[in-house]
């Protein structure tokens, strides 16, 4: 039986495949111009208010995770700052020219990509890995995860229409309607590229399958609040991060590390800003509820402060949006150190910076290793060492976690929802993955004037030690 399943998906996937470079080849000698007229065709069919209605309301009823407007809003930011930077860029044919050195690059499809598609953010992640393909004139196919299969069909029969208007062949982009663990496996081993987000399980297998991947690291964002810091704009800010769309991305705000000369001020802020901060009795009855047999409860992933507290038992204020707990230690025992999956924050009282930093650092050595930090300062220098001395890819200086790190308006960050955390994560990139991940790059050389540097000039100083 077993046998015959993964055939069957051998296959399926085969088939899929054909389609795919079939249809890249109907586009191989498209210019610049068609591509990006593709490209912004697809982001406008998604963008407009009725396909963005659809889609998020879509969302929520399969997934039940998140709200309406964090997929609604991610869709609108992400797809539209997507475009922005991918407008800017040449991603086909000859695409730089340094005639100094003697090189001229030339950009190629890496082929047929296979993307997997999270069940926690299947709105806006879709859409992005589409437009980042076409954009380097490769196709790509999608295998979302069961639970929201028709947001996924949805999206990419949108994005189909959208080629078919302007006469490109629909199948650059090919949902997978009915997604199984095995079609999966075949069309990681299949494909040309795999672009895993989602779980760790996942990526491992992106990363298994023999097939060049990029995959994404686990979140568990630290963020640190110093005695420099706007108190009312960082207790904004965080509450902006840990509640958007109920927490569903792993960029939300999972621990804050305080400076403990403006902890109880910060503190109040935060209550001031819908925050509940639970005693320490229950504190215990929301880790029992958060985390069963080892794992988190998948009724409470995502999920509004008022049902959580319902979950756990607390008589909790129905105006609260999130909750607090204070938390000292770090590592298995203390699980309220790791990615939560929801609107709970952790939170962390330090003696000064110095100690701020080696926190920040010992919670993402447990959890979240290359993924994200962020710090509340007004001190440039401290900007600096956070940078120097934290294992992170992305560092978001007074800007809220989940909508700075993957790229807004505000920040110079290249807009994405797939975000490498470097070998800290085990991943190969350590930056947001964007179109330049979706193509090949030829370099082409020719000869120049020889320039041989003196050993005075190689060896310098050391030459007479």
């Amino acid at each position: 039986m077993i046998e015959r399943m993964d055939l069957e998906a051998k296959r399926f996937i085969e088939d899929l495949i054909d389609r795919g470079r079939r249809a890249q080849a109907q586009i191989e000698h498209y210019s610049q111009e068609e591509v990006d007229r593709l490209v912004r065709a697809m982001a406008l069919s998604i963008v407009n208010e009725e396909s963005s209605r659809r889609i998020s309301e879509l969302a929520v009823e399969e997934s039940q995770f998140g709200n309406y407007d964090g997929k609604y809003t991610k869709l609108q930011k992400k797809v539209r700052g997507t475009l922005r930077d991918l407008n800017k860029v040449k991603s086909v044919g000859i695409i730089e020219e340094d005639k100094e050195r003697g090189i001229i690059k030339v950009a190629k499809p890496v082929g047929v990509v296979g993307a997997l598609v999270p069940c926690t953010n299947p709105e806006a992640t879709p859409v992005i890995k589409a437009m980042n393909a076409v954009k380097g004139k490769n196709a790509i196919i999608f295998a979302p995860h069961p639970r929201t299969k028709k947001t996924n069909t949805l999206i990419i029969n949108t994005m189909r229409s959208a080629l078919k208007k302007y006469g490109a062949p629909e199948d650059l982009l090919i949902p997978i309607e009915e997604p199984t663990m095995e079609a999966s496996g075949e069309l990681m081993s299949q494909c040309d590229l795999v672009v895993a987000t989602g779980g760790s399980g996942m990526v491992k297998a992106a990363y298994s399958s023999g097939t060049p991947a990029y995959g994404v690291g686990a979140g568990n964002a630290v963020i640190v609040v110093d005695e420099t810091a706007d108190l009312k704009e960082a207790a904004n800010k965080i509450m902006l991060s840990k509640t958007f769309d109920y927490a569903t991305s792993c960029s939300s705000d999972n621990s804050i590390v305080v400076v403990e000369s403006i902890y109880d001020n910060l503190m109040k802020r935060l209550e001031a800003e819908g925050g509940y901060l639970a005693n320490g009795e229950e504190k215990e009855k929301v880790k029992d509820a958060l985390w069963v047999d080892g794992h988190l409860n998948r009724h409470i992933i995502a999920q509004p402060a008022s049902k959580i507290a319902e979950i756990a038992g607390l008589s909790m204020p129905q105006e609260k949006t999130f909750i607090m707990v204070e938390e000292t230690g770090v590592g298995p025992d203390y699980p309220f150190s790791e990615e939560k999956m929801s609107v709970v924050l952790a939170v962390y009282k330090v003696k000064d910076f110095d100690a701020a930093i080696d926190k920040v650092n010992e919670i993402t050595s447990h959890q979240g290793s290359g993924h994200s930090c962020g710090l509340y300062t007004y001190d440039e220098d401290r900007i600096k060492e956070i940078g120097l001395r934290t294992k992170t890819s992305r560092v978001m200086i007074r800007q809220p976690q989940c909508f700075g790190n993957s790229g807004n308006w505000d920040n110079g960050m290249p807009f994405t929802l797939t975000l490498g955390c470097g070998t800290w994560g085990g991943n190969i990139a350590s930056e947001n993955i964007t179109y330049k991940h979706f193509i090949n790059v030829t370099w082409v050389s020719s000869p120049i004037e020889p320039i041989v540097p003196t050993d005075e000039e190689l060896f310098g100083d050391v030459m007479n030690y």
